[in-house]
């Protein structure tokens, strides 16, 4: 399992952050919420197309549901859509910059809420390497942003704190539920187990956002398909994204995995160096660094 999880997880990434700014380009001609959406409807389609492939060409029985099945779907479902949510509100905060700091600890929640549902341990060496990453990325928002680390001591008991902890709280759920859905399932084929989830979790996100689009949004719902060109491209991307995150989860603790998934930043990092010309402060590096220590320290003992 060791040997699988790492490269999976290093491509979930990849396709997260091609994902990401696939959906800032679509964001111009779609609400927050609309450019939301089209990650769940065009990847659902994709995602039932690649279970009945896992299952016809695996041989393999589609899993017995259980309730504690589908609570940790329904769960992991609604967080994600939440952490959305609370990320978009985050943006509207007078000191958003500090709220999004402390949402980076989604890690570290990750491991405790990881530990206490699912009985996922991590030893000493492992958690070291998870805080030192942790470290890494909050060193990095900091540089790209007006945040110090006096800002961040004189910031703990603001609300925006609050907000930025609860939304790291979210997304650390929903990934600690994935892999809870995962594990219910038995000792089934992994495969098969992470197609399985992954179709359900998004049937059940798709279903949640559309009513909610319909209800909050309606005018949305036509230009979802009316854009479906660019949509699709986020959905193929969210797809692929999903595939390897829920795989990954399936393998191996969800705090490592996350941890690995780091590896996001630095290709956003090498992006705007290689493309957009963009110049580094030594701070940037310095966070880099970090990162890439605590991944190839999780990859050794993970």
């Amino acid at each position: 399992m060791f040997s699988y999880w790492i490269p999976i997880t290093i491509f979930a990434a990849f396709m997260q952050n091609l994902r990401s700014a696939l959906q800032k380009y679509i964001k111009g001609r779609l609400s927050t919420g609309g450019a939301a959406y089209v990650r769940f409807l065009y990847a659902l389609p994709l995602a039932l197309i690649y279970l009945w492939a896992v299952r016809h060409y695996g041989g393999y029985e589609l899993p017995q549901v259980n309730g504690l099945f589908l609570l940790y779907c329904i769960l992991g479902g609604l967080t994600q859509i939440i952490f959305t949510f609370i990320l978009i509100y985050l943006f509207s905060l007078r000191n958003f910059a500090v709220a999004t700091t402390f949402s980076k600890t989604e890690i570290l929640q990750i491991a405790v809420l990881g530990l206490i549902l699912l009985g996922d341990n991590i030893s000493p060496l492992g958690m070291a390497a998870i805080v030192v990453g942790m470290t890494g990325v909050v060193v990095l928002s900091m540089a790209q942003s007006a945040v110090t680390w006096s800002n961040l001591a004189t910031s703990l008991f603001e609300k925006s704190t609050l907000v930025g902890l609860v939304c790291g709280a979210f997304l650390g759920a929903s990934v600690v539920f994935v892999r809870g859905a995962t594990l219910a399932l038995g000792d089934l084929d992994v495969m098969i187990r992470a197609s399985f989830t992954l179709a359900v979790v998004l049937t059940i996100q798709t279903v949640l956002m559309g009513v909610y689009l319909l209800w909050r949004e309606p005018g949305q719902m036509m230009l979802v398909f009316r854009h479906w060109k660019p949509a699709a491209g986020v959905g193929l991307a969210g797809f692929l994204g999903s595939v390897g995150w829920f795989t990954a989860f399936t393998l191996q603790n969800a705090a490592y995995v996350r941890a690995v998934g780091q590896i996001e930043l630095i290709f956003t990092f090498i992006a705007s160096i290689v493309f957009f010309k963009e110049k580094t402060s030594p701070m940037e590096l310095g966070g880099i660094a970090l990162i890439l220590v605590a991944i190839v320290a999780i990859i050794l003992t993970g």
